[in-house]
């Protein structure tokens, strides 16, 4: 590892909408943090060096990783520790970029001093933190690649979420979700999902923090969660939270119109448990090892999805083969669908004549 550098990434997770990109930006003003884009591959990467590691001890001593006793942690340290210094070593790369980003969008947020990737050239920036809400799916996988990573489970009350998804569209980005029951379903998956790794793994790894903490007590939240990360506090990391980016511009008056949906219910419950008990987690074994079990059966299923994906594209087009088959077929002769719907309907118009007495 390179002098000064340190493979213990923080990831921001939980639900989409719930203020991932500002605390990203607010521990990227610290001197030794430096700011991610959102970078979604670091999960399915993963699943892949996973599959790559089985593929290479299949056999045994007769196959390559195998016979060279190579280790599944030492495999995954090998491509964890790569990452970690190939975004190091990138941090004025990352600046000028953004700089010229910053240069050719007049409406950016990165012309705001608030929003810098680095304050001085002194700032030794020897970790980095990447705010992709989609990785609280990934924890298990993200851990194999980086043992010293540490997790903020940013926490928001559900409603405000679900208005925030809903009207997402309005920052020119895709719609996250298509109404307010596919919003609320997204909500307790994500949620549920940093709530099972923080069971698994304690407090310690996944650190829960509250939204509302965030906005209403910044500086004393701040110093609480630098204290967690074993980083010095610094009032630089309060600065972006004086300017509102990513915004849906959700409107006071606004209120989703859908019914109030099973989802609906048990997200509220799944909040208040989470928002009113904060005492410290301890890991836990068995949930730790229902994670490794999920993590298998997701390398399983992208080991196999590209065979499925052949096998159903063999049989359409054997099913297409045979449609064109029919269609040849000479005209005098019922194609095997309309002798088909010839004896279903007079299979109905036989039904009908008996439940139909003279009488009536």
């Amino acid at each position: 590892m390179l002098p000064g550098f340190m493979n213990k990434p923080i990831f921001i997770v939980g639900s989409p909408r719930s203020g991932t990109s500002i605390l990203t930006w607010c521990l990227g003003q610290h001197s030794n943090i430096l700011v991610q884009e959102e970078s979604d591959w670091l999960g399915r990467f993963a699943l892949d060096v996973e599959a790559a590691y089985q593929s290479g001890t299949h056999r045994g001593e007769r196959s390559q990783l195998g016979s060279l006793g190579v280790q599944r942690p030492e495999f995954f340290n090998c491509f964890g520790d790569a990452i970690n210094h190939l975004i190091l070593q990138h941090r004025y790369e990352r600046r000028r970029i953004a700089l010229e980003e910053a240069m050719a969008t007049p409406a950016s947020d990165l012309r705001l001093p608030a929003f810098q990737t680095e304050r001085s050239d002194s700032d030794p920036k020897g970790r980095w933190v990447d705010g992709t809400p989609e990785y609280s799916f990934y924890i298990c996988g993200l851990r194999k690649l980086f043992p010293g990573a540490v997790f903020i489970h940013l926490l928001r009350d559900v409603k405000s979420v679900v208005r925030s998804m809903l009207k997402f569209k309005q920052t020119g980005g895709p719609a996250l979700v298509e109404n307010e029951q596919q919003a609320y379903d997204y909500w307790l998956r994500t949620v549920r999902a940093c709530f099972k790794a923080e069971r698994a793994y304690g407090s310690r790894v996944v650190y829960r923090m509250l939204y509302c903490d965030l906005v209403g007590d910044s500086a004393r939240t701040l110093r609480l969660l630098l204290d967690f990360l074993q980083e010095p506090y610094e009032p630089a990391c309060l600065e972006p939270l004086q300017h509102r980016i990513n915004s849906s511009n959700v409107p006071p008056d606004f209120t989703p119109v859908d019914p109030q949906t099973g989802q609906e219910v048990e997200a509220r419950q799944l909040e208040a448990e989470l928002m009113n008990d904060r005492t410290p987690v301890p890991p836990s074994g068995a949930i730790a090892a229902e994670l490794e079990a999920e993590f298998e059966t997701r390398v399983h299923h992208n080991q196999n999805v590209n065979k499925y994906h052949r096998r159903a594209l063999r049989k359409i087009a054997a099913l297409e083969k045979q449609l064109e088959q029919l269609r040849c077929e000479s005209p005098g002769r019922l194609k095997p669908w309309q002798r088909w719907m010839h004896r279903r309907q007079h299979l109905c118009k036989s039904v009908r004549s008996e439940r139909i007495s003279p009488q009536e």
